[in-house]
């Protein structure tokens, strides 16, 4: 596509220097957030965290939102669990908050996070500290097996509706809950490539329409960006 100027929208702010880096090489990027999410602070939520910090107990975080909410609450006390995650920045955030000698096991999505849980332990119960907005996958696949999986909704995703004006050759999609709120308002036109964060959002995007997706080959949502840019630059 040498000579025509590619733009490309992501659903979620990304590095200012990759931003320049792209405008470098003749390519627009803008950014325009599809989905808020917000902790949930208040007295029953405390209860809850508090209460399962005082447990030596089997733990699940799929989303960095939730560590956030969780450390919060829990104010430099550090329980002693034994921490199933997603990979990237929530395995880097619970690293760096709990130590990493507390991960049992990482994945790169749900439901393979669900069978390390299976394989490794075969826990009675799991605390899973989630968004109010989760999927089945995960507790879905434990209770199959007759684990009791104790939810806790520590933040609120909330979508955030726009109607996009400009045709753009790529869109980067970094959740399921931000592909709903993108085409809850837009249609695509059909050569516009999207670029997924992993296999759950691409499942989500397959959904509302047939364009082009090209799926994260590494994690982060920098690097999604870096993808999307080498892609325009060969095509």
């Amino acid at each position: 596509m040498a000579g025509h100027n590619i733009q490309i929208l992501s659903t979620r702010p990304v590095s200012a220097a990759l931003v320049k880096k792209a405008a470098r090489k003749n390519m627009g990027i803008d950014v325009l957030s599809f989905i808020e999410t917000n902790a949930i602070q208040n007295i029953e939520i405390q209860q809850e965290i508090e209460w399962a910090s005082t447990e030596n107990a089997v733990v699940v975080f799929t989303s960095m939102n939730a560590v956030v909410a969780v450390t919060e609450m829990l104010d430099g006390f550090v329980p002693e669990w034994r921490i199933y995650c997603m990979g990237h920045t929530t395995l880097q955030l619970i690293s760096s908050y709990f130590g990493e000698h507390t991960i049992a096991g990482t994945a790169d999505n749900a439901a393979e996070l669900a069978e390390e849980i299976i394989s490794n332990e075969e826990p009675d119960e799991v605390i899973f500290f989630c968004g109010n907005k989760r999927r089945e996958e995960l507790p879905g696949k434990l209770r199959t097996q007759n684990i009791d999986v104790t939810e806790i909704t520590v933040y609120e995703t909330t979508l955030i509706h726009h109607t996009v004006e400009k045709n753009y050759d790529g869109i980067l999609f970094f959740s399921p809950s931000a592909v709903e709120s993108f085409f809850t308002t837009n249609k695509l036109p059909v050569n516009t490539t999207l670029f997924a964060i992993g296999d759950t959002t691409a499942k989500a995007i397959r959904k509302y329409c047939s364009n082009k997706i090209v799926t994260a080959l590494q994690p982060g949502k920098d690097a999604l960006l870096e993808q999307a840019v080498d892609y325009f630059e060969v095509v």
